[in-house]
Parts: C-alpha cells; sequence; structure tokens
C-alpha cells in the first residue's frame, strides 16, 4: 500500500510540473488522468500492478 501512495504522490507531483512548466496543457492532462483511472477498473490492472510490484523489488535488491 506504501509504494501504490508513493507512485500516486510522485506522478501526481510530476504531472503537476509538467502541467506548470507548459510541457503539458490541461486537454492531455486530463486525458492522460481518465485514462489512469479507467484502465485501473480493467482487467489489466492486476498484471500492471504485479509488474510493478516485480520493478519495485528488483530496484530495491540492487546493492552498490
Amino acid at each position: 500500500m506504501a509504494l501504490s501512495l508513493s507512485v500516486v504522490l510522485l506522478l501526481g507531483i510530476i504531472l503537476i510540473v509538467l502541467i506548470r512548466g507548459k510541457s503539458l496543457k490541461g486537454g492531455p492532462a486530463l486525458v492522460a488522468i481518465l485514462f489512469g483511472f479507467f484502465l485501473a477498473s480493467t482487467g489489466v490492472a492486476p498484471s500492471i500492478n504485479k509488474f510493478l510490484n516485480s520493478l519495485a523489488d528488483t530496484i530495491n535488491n540492487i546493492t552498490f
């Protein structure tokens, strides 16, 4: 749960920066938000979640 909240917060901050920096206009930003919202309610959402969790675990296991 903490990972999901962190990712949502990070993506929200990036979206705000892009909108304020005029790199992303309001219309495309709204489409991106709605796409993410509706994608989360499809059958592919568990697969995306599983992929992102495995990616986060892989990054977490990297040692220097």
